[in-house]
Parts: C-alpha cells; structure tokens; sequence
C-alpha cells in the first residue's frame, strides 16, 4: 500500500507556505500534478526534484476568480481530482474589541471560501469518470473554546458541519472530509506562541510533546484523497498530537508539590 498519487490534479488553497506549502510538498512527493493558489505567490517556487507546482493567483472569496480558477485547471489539465481546502486563518483579536466587519470577513475567508471552492469543483468532479474527493482543513479551534479567535472558531466548526452534509449531497462520486488541525509549527509560528521558549512550552502541553509539522498535515490529506481512504467519507480526522492535557491535571500536580514542599519545610523546623 502506499499514496501513490501519480496522474492525480489536486488543488491548493493557500498552498505556497506555512502548512499549504507542506501539504503542496507531500502531493509532489506522492507525484501529483499540483496546482496551488494564493493571493500572491510565495518567496520561491514550490517544487519536489524536477516537479514544480503551477502557481495560479486566486482571492477564494471571489466567486468570479474561483470559476476562472476551476475553468483555468480543467482546460489545462483535463480534469481535477482533488482539493485541499486549506486557505484561512485569522489575526488574534478579542470578540468584543473586534468590528462586525472583521467578524464578516473572518467567517468568509475561513468557511464561505472554502464551501464557495468546494461547490466549483464539485460540479467538475461530479461530470468525471472517477469522481473527485475534497479535504477541508479545519482546526481545534472548532471543537473547544478559541479565546481572541472566536469568530475563526466558529467558521471552523461550521466547515465541519459542512463535511458532513456535503459527504452525503454529493456521494457517490464525491467524498468529503475534513482534517482538523492542532498546533502546527511554520515559519509564522512566533506569531502565535512566541520565541522558541514559547514553541517549547506550548510542545509540553501536547501528548507527542511536540507540535506537528506541516508534512504531518500534508500526509494526512494525502492520505484522504488517495485510494487507501476510498470507503471514508463525511469523516473528520483529528491531528493533533493527543490533543491537549486537561488543565484541572496540571492543577492538581501542582498543588501536591505545593503541599509536598510545605510538609518537607515543617519536617526541616
């Protein structure tokens, strides 16, 4: 068994750095032909060996610009069997410091784009022999309070819910899934957890001790398009090292060494 993606076209959104450019790096790898696209490229050209991923600027909030992007594909190449929705993300603000218009443009980007992609290539991927499947990347943040990101939470789990009902709307031909996403560690990681004491810290409170790295996400969604996952639909993936350790533990660990270090001082009086 392997994921053996050869001949396959699988789009990516926000696929030309940070967790994107991870996911574009595994479908090369796995010998897709990739295309990515993104606002503006990235500070250079993706590419695995002599496979380079084609490069297509494309704001997905922008109905127009995502039907010449399908269109742009399926004239190039024939077809689109993939799509990894994975552009997003959101600025750290507090809910009620943040505009309405901010809320808006959060929630387009992170869950109106994303269904706006999916609607586009599905109506490619239904027309094809062999179907098509669609990867959402969701994240955490959907499943557990997202205190300074709440309206990206709430998009989260609205794709999520998403997948669920898309999977079966557009079954058989189409299979929809979605990743959803813990920490990640990429070149903006300081952004979000600070210098390299804050990404230490923050690895201590993951099961793996450790942050995932965008080729962790990337075999993941390799993993859901290939045919290893043909009977998986409508399924969401969780990756994210375990998860994160219950507060009320570290609570309890430290009020024991709390009271182990006052019995040790009474002893020594």
């Amino acid at each position: 068994m392997s994921l053996a993606l050869d001949d396959s076209v699988v789009l990516v959104t926000g696929g030309v750095r940070g967790v994107g450019a991870g996911i574009s790096r595994v479908f090369l790898e796995a010998g897709a032909t990739v295309v990515v696209c993104a606002r503006r490229p990235g500070q250079a050209e993706l590419a695995v060996g002599d496979r380079v991923a084609d490069f297509v600027s494309c704001d997905v909030r922008d109905e127009a610009a995502v039907h010449d992007l399908i269109a742009r594909i399926v004239d190039r190449y024939g077809r689109l069997d993939a799509v990894v929705n994975n552009a997003g993300g959101a600025p750290f603000a507090l809910a009620a410091d943040a505009s309405p218009n901010f809320h808006r443009k959060i929630v387009e980007l992170n869950m109106l784009a994303p269904l706006l992609v999916s609607q586009q290539a599905n109506e490619v991927m239904q027309a094809q022999p062999q179907g098509g499947s669609i990867v959402m990347v969701s994240s955490v943040s959907g499943h557990r309070p997202s205190p300074g990101t709440a309206a990206y939470g709430a998009a989260k789990a609205g794709v999520d819910s998403l997948v669920g009902s898309l999977a079966v709307e557009w079954a058989p031909k189409v299979r929809v899934n979605s990743i959803v996403v813990g920490p990640v560690e990429t070149e903006q990681s300081h952004l979000h957890y600070g210098d390299a004491a804050g990404l230490a810290a923050v690895a201590q409170t993951i099961p793996l001790r450790r942050l995932a790295t965008p080729q962790d996400v990337g075999q993941c969604a390799a993993f859901l398009t290939s045919e290893l996952a043909g009977y998986v639909s409508g399924s969401t993936l969780t990756v994210h090292g375990g998860g994160e350790r219950p507060a009320f533990l570290g609570a309890v660990e430290q009020a024991a060494a709390q009271n182990s270090s006052n019995n040790t001082t009474g002893v020594g009086n």
